[in-house]
């Protein structure tokens, strides 16, 4: 018994050790493989942080005005003061919508409906300083705006932010789109125009019917506008026609319709203006800014 016990001794002795070994080697891996995940998921994060959307920035509309009569002052600088409004909206849904929509997203549903919001504010600018004054000329040019990827949003002028931005504050889409609001009363036969393709047709409400009696001197800017309404709704369904298929679920919405409703309603605003110059301004006409898709 006493020779048997010191072999049992080196076996456990063997056996223990070669247990200790393995389990050394088991944390080992375990190790190195936790230090891969974690390597990766640091380079993940890494990648998502660098990986920002970009900002939208707009050229300076406020440093390219004239001298602006005091009587147009207060409505120049609420318009600036919209342009501001609308490059903000515009970023913070570039934000709030990243990977949505296809490759042309951002250009469809950012991008380019704001280029229109900011035509008709910066034209709804040039009106009133031409009310008192010389009406300045060439500012649409200042309407579109890019997208930076890695710069933080122009506001258009920090000179003037509150009045002067006219990129962000001009939300040409909602006042000045003259075009697009005129043609209320055409929209609907305009979209008809769709049908030939399956993928249906835009229809609007019309605004010619339910004007008051248009004051002579009027009539020529008002029927300019109308007419302006009609190309809008043409121009609406010829691109739903050619963008068959893109984007997701809400593009037609988000990059037609939507814009197109920005448009005309400030055209229907500039029409409004243009009758009360020389009688009564008519009211509620914005109502009849919505289309929709009928199929």
């Amino acid at each position: 018994m006493s020779r048997a016990l010191p072999k049992y001794n080196k076996r456990r002795v063997v056996v223990i050790g070669a247990a200790a070994a393995l389990a050394l080697t088991g944390a080992v891996v375990v190790n190195s493989a936790l230090a891969g995940e974690s390597s990766k998921g640091g380079a993940t994060n890494a990648q998502t942080l660098a990986a920002g959307p970009g900002t939208i920035t707009c050229p300076d509309v406020a440093s390219q005005l004239p001298a602006v009569p005091a009587t147009a002052k207060a409505e120049v600088d609420r318009n600036l003061a919209l342009l501001q409004t609308q490059i903000n909206e515009a970023n913070t849904r570039l934000q709030n919508t990243v990977g949505q929509g296809g490759p042309n997203f951002v250009q469809n549903a950012i991008l380019g409906p704001l280029k229109g919001k900011r035509e008709s504010t910066i034209d709804r600018i040039a009106i009133s300083i031409g009310r008192k004054g010389t009406k300045p000329q060439g500012l649409n040019a200042l309407a579109g705006c890019a997208l930076n990827a890695g710069g933080a949003a122009n506001n258009g002028g920090a000179a003037a932010p509150a009045a002067g931005n006219a990129g962000n504050n001009a939300n040409a889409g909602n006042n000045a789109n003259a075009g697009n609001k005129g043609n209320a009363g055409n929209a609907g036969n305009a979209g008809n125009a769709g049908n030939a393709n399956g993928v249906g047709t835009i229809t609007c409400p019309d605004v010619a019917s339910q004007l008051p009696a248009v004051p002579a001197t009027a009539k020529a800017e008002v029927d300019r506008n109308l007419a302006l309404l009609q190309t809008q709704i043409n121009e609406a369904n010829t691109r739903l026609q050619n963008t068959v298929g893109q984007g997701g679920p809400n593009f037609v919405q988000n990059a037609i319709l939507g814009p197109l409703q920005g448009k005309r309603e400030s055209t229907i605003d500039r029409i409004a203006i243009s009758i009360g110059r020389k009688g009564t301004k008519p009211q509620g006409l914005n109502a009849l800014a919505a289309c929709q898709l009928n199929k």
